[in-house]
């Protein structure tokens, strides 16, 4: 976690929605979220009662001061998409100057898809059919280094395309199914070569 945590104050700020600050930070959320996934949580509960009982999360993932289901409820329900994001990107770019590239004759290929992701707490009992809210994570793969390199989140039914500007820059080639093609861009993103 050191490099996360190196990364978190120049992270934007997860603001409270309510007139009182957030007792749960930013700075908390991406062990607490880390240590729910490996401890196998079914709930915010239960998360919160480890946080409580466990004697590493106490130490090591609870805030100082303790946390309750209203408090941590209030910093969660924004999920902070926005923070998550950039912490995403940071490493990413952090990982590309670590890690050693290979296949570079093969230029820099960037391969993109979509797919739905149970990527928060309140996610787990979310139906994916029908109507009910959704949430798509477009994620691009540096072929070159074998990692992640960029994210873009959308609903769940939100079109591919927007995307794909975020997640290739100029002098990659991507590699993605037909949702994400569209000639106007395709277009432009032949100009950035020549």
């Amino acid at each position: 976690m050191k490099p996360v945590h190196e990364i978190l104050p120049d992270t934007p700020p997860l603001e409270s929605k309510g007139d009182r600050p957030l007792k749960f930070t930013f700075e908390n959320e991406p062990d607490s979220l880390i240590y729910y996934h490996l401890s196998e949580n079914e709930s915010a509960r239960e998360l919160l009662q480890k946080l409580r009982e466990d004697d590493f999360a106490k130490e090591h993932i609870a805030p100082k001061s303790g946390i309750s289901l209203s408090s941590f409820s209030e910093a969660i329900n924004g999920r902070g998409a926005e923070q998550l994001q950039y912490v995403f990107q940071e490493l990413c770019l952090l990982s590309r100057g670590i890690i050693p590239r290979q296949y570079s004759d093969m230029g820099n290929i960037v391969l993109t898809d979509g797919s739905l992701t149970d990527a928060v707490l309140s996610m787990y009992r979310a139906d994916y059919r029908g109507n009910s809210r959704k949430a798509r994570g477009h994620f691009g793969f540096d072929l070159s280094h074998g990692i992640p390199s960029a994210v873009c989140l959308t609903a769940g039914k939100g079109a591919e395309r927007p995307c794909v500007s975020r997640i290739l820059s100029p002098g990659q080639t991507g590699v993605m199914d037909r949702g994400y093609n569209s000639t106007i861009k395709f277009l432009k993103f032949v100009k950035w070569k020549n």
